[in-house]
């Protein structure tokens, strides 16, 4: 499973990244987390809110910060 996040690199960035990272370890999950920090991408990739979240490079979360049970609910759904 490939996480990517973006945004500026900011607390609420560093929080959507340690809330994936727990919610991954909970589901017994291989995962890697990409960390997109560069404007013109963010744009590029559609993002109009951050932080935001891509699983396996689909955008699921925009513009703000899951905790680690919705998070444990997408990943169920995937």
């Amino acid at each position: 499973m490939k996480f990517t996040i973006y945004g500026s690199g900011c607390a609420k960035c560093n929080q959507l990244t340690a809330n994936v990272e727990e919610a991954a370890k909970a589901k017994g999950l291989d995962y890697e987390v990409e960390k997109v920090t560069d404007t013109n991408a963010i744009i590029d990739a559609g993002i109009m809110r951050t932080p935001a979240l891509a699983m396996n490079d689909e955008i699921v979360i925009e513009g703000k910060v899951a905790n680690t049970k919705e998070l444990e609910s997408l990943l169920g759904s995937l």
